[in-house]
């Protein structure tokens, strides 16, 4: 058996858990970490294969995207497992979904599994971790996207999602309807590990106009299980989504801002109640 299908197979015994462990979120702008001190702590915790995917950058404003994550990543990680930034082993999937390598010690064993997502857009990198369970996150800016971007994005998703969508008209509040459903679905394809594998109009939501979901309808090959997403605003016109599959009992949200320099306290909301398949 080789480490990428172990590692695979422990996240999905970890994904059957009843557990309702808390979904840590981690928000930070580039603008948190400076490029000198990025660079210096790349060189020291950064794995051999993260040093070479950050050399191929031809623009060093790319490089430097990549360097600000990837640190972000590992610190959070290593004050989740408990263990140093450079200790950490991450490996991927055949999809090129990263995992964390199951810790072999007793104690790191009993705490449960660790799932990470990551996603960086308009100079915000979301890190979320989760114990026990899969989790896919996303990260928009409203302002980054232009009217040829929102219209792939209405071509590609399901007709009443488009049909919601586009009820405002023209204008900023389509564009951010637009972008909240992309935003989920994004979020629900990389907690499934199979990223634009799904076509994105073979599952469907059903939002509030303001926040949250109604009605989830997932893909054919995922009706078995009930699902929780989130909708959160943690800077004016920075989208984020986060889902998770539901587990039994209530869970919370732990949001921090800022890179993770410190454990201070963070802002706490209550998981939403499940959608899709009931429990």
């Amino acid at each position: 058996m080789t480490a990428d299908l172990r590692t695979r197979e422990a996240v999905e015994e970890a994904d059957r858990e009843t557990d309702s462990a808390p979904v840590t979120l981690w928000l930070c702008s580039n603008d948190g970490l400076d490029p000198e001190t990025a660079r210096l702590l790349a060189d020291h915790w950064l794995d051999a294969q993260e040093q070479k995917t950050a050399g191929k950058f031809l623009f060093e404003r790319d490089r430097l995207q990549y360097l600000i994550a990837h640190t972000l990543v590992r610190r959070a990680l290593s004050l989740e497992a408990g263990r140093a930034e450079a200790e950490l082993v991450i490996w991927r999937s055949a999809r090129g979904r990263p995992f964390l390598r199951p810790a072999t010690d007793r104690l790191s064993q009993d705490s449960g599994v660790l799932d990470f997502n990551l996603s960086h857009a308009g100079g915000y990198n979301l890190l979320g971790i989760v114990r026990q369970a899969r989790i896919g996150v996303d990260v928009e800016r409203v302002e980054d996207r232009d009217q040829q971007a929102v219209a792939t994005i209405l071509n590609a998703i399901a007709p009443r999602e488009r049909d919601w969508a586009q009820q405002p008209g023209p204008g900023r509040e389509r564009d951010r309807r637009a972008l909240r459903l992309w935003t989920l679905k994004e979020a629900y394809s990389k907690a499934r590990g199979l990223g634009l594998g799904i076509p994105f109009d073979s599952f469907e939501f059903t939002l509030d106009d303001e926040r949250g979901v109604r009605t989830f309808t997932p893909p054919a090959d995922d009706e078995a299980r009930p699902w929780r997403f989130v909708e959160l605003e943690p800077v004016p016109g920075v989208l984020v989504a986060v889902a998770v599959p539901a587990a039994e009992g209530d869970a919370d949200i732990h949001l921090n801002l800022g890179f993770p320099w410190s454990r201070s306290a963070p802002q706490q909301f209550p998981l939403p109640p499940p959608v899709g398949r009931s429990l």
